[in-house]
């Protein structure tokens, strides 16, 4: 797959080199070029000019970048140099020299103190960050690569830094009635969006193994959030809502294979899109609109199920609307259909790599809104491990003339 990430998705350059690795490496070599720069400054200048300015300045910018025993060496080598120069000019005595050492020395305590700070914070920061990590397996947990004889594949990207879980969900099952999975976006933000979050997920695991219908599904995801919506106040009490959209994949009379069609049960959400092995594309549009879960009570018709081809080969995904909703610095939203008719990938991670490449370079590499993405693949018979693949982004960047969307073959 030709797209301007590296390996594992991590962004690099176009020499294939991490970012900021030139100013890390400019950053790392200021403090002892400031001392030696400090150094010259004195033996090529008048007596009455000191470079205690910038014997000074190189703990400071030693200390939130560097390790402690770091920062002390380069404020040890600070009141060093400081020392070494007055010697030198043989003012060691003089009081303004004295002033000027002293000043050096408390600079670099301080330095240090600054930087036990700093690694103070810093611990905290990762030791939230494993908090949340966890948070994030316990309640949005990655799909297995392989779930009833199907190939998976899922994506989170959060709009917020540094943030791993918000509205959005996903949730992936083999059950006795075939692989059925949810894809949804809860109303509003933060904590009491994560909390609806595990409520329809914990949902959806009992009723995707206890129902037999697709409908009976989302109606156990209804109650479950009509029960959540009595115990919350204010504006969440009436308008808490979840759109999103229901599938199952059932097994043929054997239960060793597939028979060829998905129903769809689609409350509200970005309908999902079915990519065949030949490079087609179609929309899987609902034939009725419906309402948001947690809205049931404001419809006059129940949920139905609808039944669309499935044929081996090919990808079903699955997004919410952070993807559809991404707009480029022009205001034009990103269009998935558009972007992937055409394309051929080897499987569902290959899909999702380049779809949020591509996604990152229509938005410029910023986000509004937090995006998942699910992908199943349904293996053809005989299907090779690898395709010819064409890729969404291209190889040059954004700068480059795309041409077609994709590649039919």
């Amino acid at each position: 797959m030709g797209h301007p990430l590296g390996v594992g998705g991590e962004r690099r350059g176009g020499n294939g080199r991490r970012p900021y690795g030139g100013a890390r490496r400019f950053i790392r070599a200021l403090p002892p070029l400031i001392i030696l720069g400090g150094v010259f400054f004195d033996l090529l200048t008048p007596a009455t000019y000191t470079a205690a300015p910038l014997f000074s300045a190189a703990p400071l910018i030693a200390a939130p970048f560097f390790s402690t025993l770091t920062t002390l060496l380069t404020g040890f080598a600070a009141v060093l140099a400081s020392v070494g120069l007055h010697l030198y000019n043989r003012t060691i005595s003089d009081i303004p020299s004295l002033t000027e050492t002293l000043t050096v020395f408390t600079v670099s305590a301080l330095a240090l103190l600054i930087n036990r700070v700093v690694r103070r914070s810093g611990e905290r920061l990762a030791s939230a960050r494993v908090i949340a990590e966890t948070a994030q397996k316990a309640v949005l947990p990655m799909p297995d690569e392989r779930i009833g004889g199907l190939q998976c594949a899922a994506r989170y990207e959060a709009a917020q830094a540094d943030a791993f879980i918000g509205g959005d969900l996903f949730a992936v099952q083999d059950t006795p009635y075939g692989v059925r999975l949810v894809v949804g976006d809860v109303r509003g933000k933060g904590m009491d969006a994560v909390e609806a979050v595990a409520i329809v997920i914990g949902a959806f695991r009992e009723a995707a193994e206890q129902e037999r219908t697709l409908e009976g599904v989302a109606q156990r995801l209804e109650r479950a959030l009509a029960r959540e919506g009595t115990r919350r106040h204010g504006l969440d009490a009436f308008e808490g809502f979840t759109t999103a959209v229901l599938a199952e994949i059932p097994r043929g009379d054997g239960g060793g294979t597939f028979d060829g069609f998905v129903r769809v049960v689609n409350r509200g959400h970005p309908p999902p899109l079915m990519l065949y092995a030949d490079g087609r594309l179609d929309t899987l549009e609902p034939g009725e609109p419906a309402l948001p879960l947690g809205m049931g009570e404001l419809a006059s018709w129940p949920d139905r199920a609808e039944a669309r081809p499935y044929p081996p080969g090919a990808t079903l995904l699955f997004y919410t609307d952070g993807l559809s909703e991404a707009r480029n610095p022009a205001g034009v939203f990103y269009d998935p259909g558009e972007r992937l008719a055409g394309a051929i990938f080897p499987g569902p991670e290959e899909l999702l790599d380049a779809l949020v490449d591509d996604v990152r370079l229509h938005t410029g590499g910023g986000s509004t809104d937090d995006m998942a993405l699910l992908a199943l693949s349904r293996p053809a018979a005989g299907q090779p491990e690898r395709r010819r693949t064409m890729p969404v982004v291209p190889p040059g960047g954004p700068g480059e003339p795309r041409g077609e969307p994709g590649h039919r073959p």
